[in-house]
C-alpha cells in the first residue's frame, strides 16, 4: 500500500534524494508543486514524486510497495532514477511500456552566466516582434498555451502562475509565439521552460526570451536551472552560457 506524503513527510525524503540534482525533485520535497508517495508515513523506505510528466524514485528499489508506485504514473511520464539497480526494477516492470532516452544536464554554476553577455541577446529581436514580461494579460491569452501548456501547467491555477511564477514571451501582431518561463519552483530558482510557434523558429525568439528570464532570475537571486530534451537545447544553453556537464537516462513510459 502507498500513501500521499505531506510536507513533513517529504522532509523525511531528503536523504533519499541525496546527489540527485535535479531542482524539480526540490520544487516537490519543498512543497512548490507536485505530489509525493511513500510506502510509509512514519518511517518510509522507498518513494516516488511526480511533477508534471516527470517522476523520480528513490530508496529500496525491491521494498514491497515498489511496483504499486512504479504504476501509480501519470499516462505519459519521463521517469528519472539514478542507480542501477533501480533502472533494472523500471525496465522489468515496464518492459512493453517503455524507452530509454537520453536529457542531458548542464552545471549549476551562477559564475556561468554573465549578464553582459546576456543583455546583447535583447537588442536582437527582428523587426514586427516584442518581448513582453509575463503579466496577467500574457497569462490569460490562448496563444501563449497553444505555444506550450507547460508554460504554466504545473501551477495549480493561472492566478498562481502570476503569483509564483515567472515568463517572458515574444509576440508577433498580437499574439504569443515565444516564451521562456519557470516550469517549476523551488526555494533557490526555478526551471526554465522554453517553447516556440513552429512557424516561428530559426529566427532567435528562444534565445531573447530566455535571456529575459534568466537576467530576471538574476536580478532576484534566483538560479535558473536549465535541463535538455534535445540537442537543439544543449546548443541554445550553450550558447546562453550554461556549461554542458553530462547525458543521463531517461525513461519515457507510457501507460495504456
Amino acid at each position: 500500500m502507498i500513501y500521499e506524503a505531506d510536507l513533513q513527510v517529504r522532509k523525511k525524503l531528503l536523504p533519499m534524494y541525496q546527489g540527485m540534482e535535479d531542482t524539480v525533485i526540490q520544487s516537490c520535497l519543498q512543497g512548490h508543486m507536485g505530489t509525493a508517495w511513500v510506502d510509509d508515513l512514519e518511517k518510509p523506505t522507498v518513494s516516488q514524486l511526480i511533477v508534471g510528466i516527470f517522476v523520480f524514485y528513490a530508496g529500496n528499489p525491491n521494498a514491497n510497495a515498489t511496483e504499486e508506485l512504479l504504476y501509480n504514473l501519470p499516462e505519459h511520464s519521463l521517469v528519472i532514477v539514478d542507480t542501477e539497480e533501480w533502472k533494472k526494477k523500471i525496465e522489468m516492470v515496464h518492459q512493453d511500456a517503455s524507452n530509454k532516452i537520453q536529457r542531458y544536464r548542464f552545471r549549476k554554476e551562477r559564475k556561468d552566466l554573465d549578464r553582459h553577455h546576456l543583455e546583447k541577446f535583447l537588442s536582437t529581436l527582428e523587426d514586427g516582434y516584442e518581448l513582453r514580461k509575463m503579466d496577467a494579460d500574457i497569462v490569460r491569452e490562448p496563444s501563449l498555451h497553444h505555444v506550450s501548456e507547460d508554460f504554466t501547467a504545473q501551477f495549480e491555477s493561472l492566478d498562481d502562475f502570476i503569483n509564483r511564477g515567472i515568463g517572458y514571451a515574444v509576440l508577433y501582431k498580437g499574439q504569443v509565439v515565444c516564451g521562456a518561463a519557470s516550469y517549476s519552483i523551488y526555494d533557490a530558482g526555478i526551471e526554465i521552460e522554453i517553447g516556440t510557434d513552429p512557424t516561428h523558429r530559426r529566427k532567435g525568439l528562444a534565445t531573447v526570451a530566455a535571456a529575459a528570464l534568466i537576467l530576471d532570475c538574476m536580478d532576484q537571486g534566483l538560479y535558473p536551472s536549465w535541463d535538455a530534451a534535445n540537442e537543439e537545447s544543449v546548443k541554445l544553453a550553450e550558447k546562453l552560457g550554461y556549461v554542458f556537464e553530462e547525458d543521463y537516462d531517461t525513461y519515457y513510459i507510457h501507460l495504456k
